[in-house]
């Protein structure tokens, strides 16, 4: 019985120290300013759309966007023209028809965003082992959210700090948990060409990606932050309301 305990004891106090390890690896990410936070937040459509073509330019070529459909880029500011079009550029497969087989179409709004693998072993396969993170909700899921994700994108260091041996086939990040990430720095200047002609910083690609992944998380936030308003602003008048009835009430009772 005795055993039995110390080894629990033993199992629970190494857990505990790899926890705490962890998290002593895991730095705190600086805080950015986002139009989107607050609780009168709201998304800036034109960096939702520098954001778009971030991801579309850069990070589609890894990283899938499975929650996402081509209709939902209305939500940016995308007209039904220019979602109808877009959609058009990739090919899905679909089926299977009269024939019994799969077969190639042009992508409909109502379509997923296009997959870059075919499957989980073709990434892992293509990325040495690793399989890139779906990014549908990438900023629910990750602790810091868009802070997360543009640090994430803004902390490689070409050389990292003195006394750091960096493996090979890594990459020293300063923000990422370990420092050390086999994702190579996806984003540098001038790297994407904005259609608005927005200047293209290394700064400015992360800030734009991570407004559109915070977009992709919570697309229904300005729905959400307007019903809270209207919520708080009827309990206002009602509160005012029984207030004043109250005291209609009682100024009439004799005491």
């Amino acid at each position: 019985m005795r055993t039995a305990k110390l080894l629990i004891a033993s199992v629970l106090a190494f857990g505990l120290g790899i926890a705490a390890a962890s998290a002593a690896e895991t730095p705190k990410v600086p805080t950015q300013k986002w139009a989107h936070t607050g609780f009168f937040g709201t998304f800036d459509r034109a960096e939702l759309q520098r954001g778009y073509q971030v991801y579309k330019e850069v990070c589609a070529a890894c990283h899938a966007m499975h929650q996402i459909r081509f209709r939902n880029l209305a939500g940016i500011g995308l007209s039904e023209a220019e979602i109808a079009a877009l959609a058009k550029e990739y090919e899905v497969t679909d089926g299977p028809n009269d024939e019994g087989e799969m077969f190639q179409r042009p992508a409909r709004p109502a379509d997923r965003f296009k997959s870059p693998f075919p499957n989980q072993q073709a990434a892992r396969a293509a990325n040495g082992g690793a399989y890139p993170p779906d990014l549908s909700l990438i900023a629910k899921n990750r602790v810091g959210g868009e802070n997360y994700i543009y640090a994430l994108l803004t902390g490689y260091k070409e050389t990292p700090p003195a006394g750091v041996t960096v493996m090979e086939g890594m990459h020293y990040n300063e923000w990422f948990p370990g420092h050390q990430i086999g994702m190579a720095p996806p984003l540098s200047a001038d790297r994407v060409t904005y259609a608005d002609g927005t200047k293209a910083t290394l700064e400015q690609h992360a800030h734009d990606v991570s407004v559109f992944l915070a977009w992709a998380s919570s697309p229904h936030l300005e729905a959400r932050n307007s019903l809270g308003l209207k919520v708080m602003l009827f309990l206002f008048i009602l509160a005012g309301l029984l207030y004043a009835t109250k005291r209609k009430v009682w100024r009439n009772i004799k005491h």
